[in-house]
């Protein structure tokens, strides 16, 4: 059987940036080992399977080369941004089933797909020293001042605030360590962050993800979800600067990335969580299975 994919790089800053994903569109009729088999060929952090659904707009199904994810933002971004570039779409509001719930989306006339995530859920907090070997850094070249949380708005993230832009650049990530530390935890993977970006932005972050067959992603749209309930959660950004969070990523990969991100606050309570950003149309691929 021959499947044809499309590949896209979501959340791109330069050319080359952003982190690619595949998207196979009408693929009601593919089963689940067709879809497990076409993403590993295709080799990407995430392939996206676009659907029918009874329940929402779309459905989409979201797989690694390892195994299928409940969700995946850069690949719902890639979907949209193809669904809207070949005009099967219009700028809009839609809804989305996936297997972390339904999510609106909102395709802005700029073309920039904003992708709606489930609340955050805030759980274990881990020790310094349980995480520092992972990273072959120091307990001194953690943030002092915020805590190394597990986070949710879709898929568990360790987030790891370090002290600098040069700490974060210089990671020696070991992942044997991180992928034990990821299976104790039951967690995608660590998000390493820093303050300290380089244009601006609210936080520069590099995602390590070994569990599922990604040594370091360049562009993460949910773990960057997490991170904004994070830092409002502990006073690094106002009620003011919510609405337009940026998130800088992918710089130690040579794959500039810009992954945008939106609260609406009430009360000072989190009541929606969006994130966002666009597409480059990359080449088409064939995939014999």
């Amino acid at each position: 059987m021959k499947i044809k994919v499309h590949t896209l790089n979501s959340f791109a800053k330069t050319k080359n940036g952003g982190n690619p994903a595949g998207v196979v569109l009408e693929a009601d009729n593919l089963t689940e080992d067709c879809m497990n088999k076409v993403a590993n060929k295709v080799g990407f952090s995430e392939t996206v399977f676009v659907q029918k659904s009874e329940k929402a707009h779309f459905k989409m199904r979201f797989f690694t080369p390892n195994e299928e994810v409940d969700l995946c933002g850069h690949a719902t971004i890639a979907a949209f941004f193809l669904l809207k570039d070949k005009g099967l779409v219009q700028s809009g509001k839609y809804r989305l089933e996936t297997k972390a719930g339904i999510l609106d989306i909102d395709i802005r006339d700029n073309r920039t797909v904003f992708m709606a995530q489930v609340l955050s859920q805030f759980f274990e907090k881990i020790t310094r020293k349980e995480i520092i070997s992972c990273l072959n850094i120091s307990e001194d070249q953690i943030l002092p001042n915020l805590p190394i949380q597990i986070v949710s708005t879709g898929l568990r993230d360790i987030l790891v605030p370090v002290k600098n832009l040069k700490v974060l650049l210089s990671l020696k990530a070991d992942f044997k360590k991180i992928l034990s530390v990821s299976k104790k935890y039951n967690v995608v993977g660590f998000h390493v962050f820093s303050l300290e970006t380089k244009f601006k932005s609210t936080a520069h972050c590099r995602n390590f993800a070994p569990l599922y067959g990604i040594p370091e992603e360049s562009a993460t749209g949910t773990s960057n979800g997490a991170l904004s309930c994070y830092l409002f959660k502990y006073n690094k950004v106002i009620k003011d600067q919510v609405s337009h969070l940026v998130f800088e990523q992918g710089y130690s990969m040579n794959k500039p990335s810009e992954i945008l991100a939106n609260l609406k606050i009430e009360d000072n309570e989190i009541l929606e969580v969006h994130v966002g950003g666009t597409a480059i149309i990359k080449k088409n691929m064939e995939i014999f299975i």
